[in-house]
């Protein structure tokens, strides 16, 4: 009696699992394809070797220092967005360069702002983009 009920479940979950599985795939969407990358042409631009990048920064104790504190100022500020809070800063000799996307025009003044007034700032170069 007991092997009979023990074979009755067995058989029961052998036939229950796969169906649960099957069933819980997920059949591949028709619409899906591979997004076409957005900013191209600003890795193009980057890549020419005329515009500075943060590769190319300095390990000038100074400057990376002064880089540290901009960043610092910059993400403290909680009004801006992710894309605010991850631009580019390059020091070089004192001299800051602010690149990539922000969301607005406000934004990119807003964070050209925080730049000039961290101290031991000189020329500021603002190179950010207004992204939809």
């Amino acid at each position: 009696m007991i092997a009979h009920v023990l074979r009755s479940t067995l058989l029961a979950f052998a036939i229950y699992l796969p169906a649960t599985l099957l069933h819980a795939q997920d059949a591949p969407s028709p619409a899906a394809s591979p997004h076409a990358a957005d900013n191209t042409a600003t890795n193009v631009r980057d890549r020419s070797g005329a515009s500075q990048t943060s590769s190319a920064q300095p390990n000038d104790k100074s400057d990376v220092k002064l880089a540290a504190t901009i960043r610092r100022a910059i993400t403290k500020d909680s009004s801006l967005s992710t894309y605010g809070h991850n631009v580019k800063v390059i020091v070089t000799d004192g001299a800051v360069t602010l690149r990539g996307p922000v969301h607005s025009a406000e934004e990119k003044t807003k964070i050209e702002s925080i730049v000039r007034a961290t101290a031991g700032v000189g020329q500021v170069t603002n190179e950010l983009e207004v992204k939809p």
